[in-house]
């Protein structure tokens, strides 16, 4: 989930206007780049295996935090960015730009964590390397020439059948949210807290599903810079990236009265209110969403480092302690995603396939060790002790899958 000032200072920028369409574009990786100077004018990516290399160090420098590329041009196609914070503390994301649209982005880079890579296909044009945080924020990026027609192959066919099912579960999958938050508000308006609770576990899955796709939506009308327009803010911000000048709304407001207070007021009331309309709302902007298949194997990727960052480490579900709900949401989300290029990522590299899908059964596995049926959402609370016994061990688990996940990507943008 973005932080709390992310998308205004995206915004001032490159001047992002209304409504910007994130398809998250995350995944992880060994290595890391080799900094160089962030000016415009260093030669071409090199391309190899059909891919140009593009690498992007965070690092500390005497006038503040700095954002180098190795290149900032590269031929049109597909493109990947390997990104390494080797010592800006003050920077922990960065997004690749094309005018209203942020194409590609890699979240949570603290110092000294290893490198991680987005792949996305670009056409001739010109984009921005943005780096919040950094002394120079927006390095000018220039693909040139047009992006490669599908080359038309079986693997290619399937690959685009896939992303074209994906989509439709997606928008299943926020429409099944429109029906579950309005059964949350329903509960809450009846004041009953039990219920709640129940009806509370049952509607985040929904959002944790598809937060990848979704999580860049801004109102039409508002500014990018305010994040009482950004509806990812609205939807999921937390104690920790809370806007004084927003106040909270969403989910985690009215998780905190439930679990926190116990008690349901007109306040509560009221936040059930507002997530129903904002949910209806990212449900009409995420129509306008279309889907390439590196933008699954991205996807998915990312949603499994919402686990390692956010679900693991317990931090989601601060008061209900639900993070193995959202956890096995974000795992379903992602799995779906690898299921729908399965087929043609099958045929493009059967051994990568089946160790990945072997993987996620792992993963799978190990989180059903945890279901009880007593609980609201089906697993156990992750509680401070659970947290200390099992974090590592579940970590673990995720980060076998997260190796192979990561070369997706790259073999279907070139399929």
């Amino acid at each position: 989930m973005p932080s709390s000032d992310r998308r205004g200072r995206l915004a001032a920028a490159v001047l992002v206007p209304t409504v910007v369409a994130l398809l998250a574009a995350c995944s992880g990786t060994a290595g890391g780049p080799s900094p160089t100077s962030t000016t415009p004018g260093s030669t071409v990516a090199p391309v190899a295996d059909g891919v140009a290399r593009v690498s992007i160090d965070l690092v500390s420098g005497s006038a503040g935090d700095e954002c180098r590329l190795s290149h900032t041009t590269a031929k049109a196609g597909p493109v990947t960015f390997t990104v390494a914070n080797s010592s800006a503390t003050g920077i922990t994301e960065v997004e690749l730009v094309q005018g209203q649209r942020i194409v590609g982005e890699k979240e949570n880079l603290a110092p000294g964590l290893a490198a991680v890579t987005f792949t996305s296909t670009l056409t001739g044009g010109t984009y921005a390397v943005v780096c919040p945080g950094a002394t120079t924020e927006s390095v000018p990026f220039t693909v040139s020439g047009t992006a490669p027609a599908s080359s038309g192959s079986d693997a290619a066919a399937l690959l685009a059948a896939g992303s074209k099912t994906y989509g439709e579960y997606a928008a299943t999958t926020l429409a099944d949210m429109v029906t579950a938050v309005q059964h949350l508000r329903s509960a809450v308006d009846s004041g009953d807290v039990a219920a709640a609770k129940r009806q509370y576990a049952l509607a985040r899955p929904f959002y944790e599903k598809v937060e990848s796709d979704v999580a860049g939506f801004v109102l039409p009308g508002r500014s990018a810079t305010d994040n009482a327009g950004n509806l990812d803010y609205l939807l999921d911000m937390r104690a920790s990236n809370l806007d004084p000048k927003v106040g909270w709304s969403g989910f985690h407001a009215i998780e905190r009265d439930l679990w926190q207070s116990g008690r349901i007021t007109a306040t509560t009331k009221r936040y059930a209110a507002g997530l129903t309309v904002d949910v209806t709302r990212l449900v009409a902007l995420a129509k306008s969403l279309t889907y390439k298949p590196e933008d699954l194997a991205n996807g998915a990727a990312g949603l499994l480092e919402e686990v390692q960052t956010n679900k693991i480490k317990g931090e989601e579900e601060l008061y209900s302690h639900l993070d193995l709900v959202d956890f096995a949401a974000n795992v379903e989300g992602a799995e779906q995603a690898f299921a729908n290029l399965e087929p043609g990522l099958k045929a493009i590299d059967p051994t990568l396939t089946q160790q990945v899908s072997e993987r996620f059964t792992a993963v799978t596995d190990a989180l059903e060790g945890y279901r009880d049926a007593k609980q609201p959402g089906g697993y156990e609370r992750y509680t401070a002790a659970v947290k200390a016994k099992d974090a590592a061990a579940l970590s673990a688990v995720v980060q076998s899958l997260q190796e192979p996940l990561s070369k997706i990507a790259e073999k279907v943008a070139t399929a």
